[in-house]
């Protein structure tokens, strides 16, 4: 099976300037047009500890995740999301083995 899915592990005490600097990431990334992107991307909150926060984001392959991750507005966005962590982010790199749908 296909897929890679890259988990970013953060704390922050400012969600709504993560949310927004995601929100323009995505804008540019759609209008530019250009390069690979993710499939899609789901931010969370974790319920039992609050400020720790998870932003899960699916590519269509390993090799697409580092191409996008190449990018120079890629490298911007994770230096604008770093500004506004409360310290280290921890990122996981998994690919996909198993995928349903219980819809």
């Amino acid at each position: 099976m296909a897929g890679f899915v890259q988990i970013i592990e953060y704390r922050t005490s400012k969600p709504d300037e993560v949310a927004a600097l995601a929100d323009d990431y995505q804008a540019k990334r759609e209008a530019g047009g250009d390069g690979p992107r993710p499939i899609r991307s789901i931010m969370c909150s974790d319920r039992n500890e609050s400020g720790r926060y998870f932003a899960v984001v699916e590519f269509a392959s390993y090799e697409e995740a580092m191409e996008n991750s190449a990018r120079s507005d890629t490298g911007e966005f994770a230096a604008g999301l770093m500004e506004l962590c409360d310290g280290p982010t921890t990122f996981y790199d998994l690919d996909i083995v198993r995928d349903a749908n219980f819809s």
